[in-house]
């Protein structure tokens, strides 16, 4: 009986016999690639990274503290900010620079021994346990100004490890910039993503956004929707706290908006897709409290 031949994800040939039942999985479109086209991580950082998800479990989501709570109906989304990454892997700067009264964005600047590190946002930009009624998504954007390195845009939830760059880890999804390749818990090569992104020169601006309807993450580039990168993930909503990710590695410049300047894909700027708009009731699906959940409002006054 005739056999097909093929290679794995992990380049071991293997045979078949092509009459046998079909796989219950289909695979992507998109071309996946088993290396990376410019960058690999080391095995060590690899297996360190996958014992780090075995020790420490994904957090559970929670109620924002209420000065958390106040700071946001203060600020709005000027509210979110990047954390100053722990790992001495980084060298460089996070700075925010609307408490100077230039933009409201963050900067970041790293040199060129700085190795990857993934940098994430001080609040969740989903909040599981708070109600999306009337609400589109959520989206921040990221302006390249200088990539002699990778930097790499998405998301994650919490723990992670910061010596991953976003996506090759549990729970995560990125877009790394040195080969436009797009990545899901996916430690290898990444996938090709859309053939309309396939250079990154200085100025430009990547969004990722999180679709409530689809369950999905996408991204722009200088303002135009590309096609949907991965669908059907952090579902639940209401199971995820889910944190912007940005891993960094060389000398990069960019700034990170999450909506306290005028986002360039013009659509992120309706109230529907901005990360403050999850201040109003808990979600109805939290299991939290009795019968009424509290508001915001009353959680602050608490």
């Amino acid at each position: 009986m005739p056999l097909f031949a093929f290679r794995s994800r992990h380049g071991k040939q293997k045979e078949t016999n092509f009459l046998d039942a079909p796989p219950e999985w289909a695979p992507a479109p998109e071309t996946s690639h088993t290396l990376g086209l410019y960058n690999e991580a080391t095995d060590d950082e690899y297996e360190s990274a996958e014992r780090f998800c075995e020790h420490y479990p994904v957090d559970q989501p929670k109620l924002l503290p209420s000065d958390i709570v106040e700071r946001i109906e203060s600020e709005g989304c000027k509210a979110w900010k990047l954390e100053w990454p722990r790992s001495p892997r980084f060298v460089g700067h996070v700075e925010d620079t609307g408490e100077k009264g230039g933009n409201s964005a963050v900067s970041v600047m790293s040199k060129k021994e700085c190795r990857d590190t993934c940098l994430f946002s001080d609040l969740p930009i989903l909040a599981g346990l708070y109600d999306i009624q009337g609400k589109s998504g959520v989206y921040y954007e990221v302006v390249v100004h200088k990539m002699e390195g990778i930097i790499a845009i998405g998301t994650a939830c919490r723990p992670y490890p910061e010596w991953r760059f976003p996506g090759w880890n549990r729970l995560s999804a990125g877009l790394h910039l040195d080969d436009m390749r797009k990545f899901f818990e996916d430690p290898d090569g990444g996938r090709d993503y859309s053939p309309l992104l396939n250079h990154i020169s200085p100025g430009d601006t990547i969004g990722c956004g999180y679709d409530f309807a689809r369950s999905c993450i996408f991204y722009t580039h200088n303002g135009q929707r590309l096609s949907d990168a991965f669908t059907g993930i952090y579902v639940p909503r209401t199971s995820y706290d889910v944190y912007a990710a940005i891993g960094v590695e060389g000398n990069c410049k960019f700034d990170v908006n999450f909506g306290g300047e005028l986002f360039r894909w013009k659509e992120g700027n309706e109230w529907s897709w901005r990360v403050e708009g999850h201040v109003g009731r808990l979600s109805g699906g939290s299991g939290i409290g009795g019968d009424e959940l509290p508001t915001y409002d009353e959680v602050r006054r608490r």
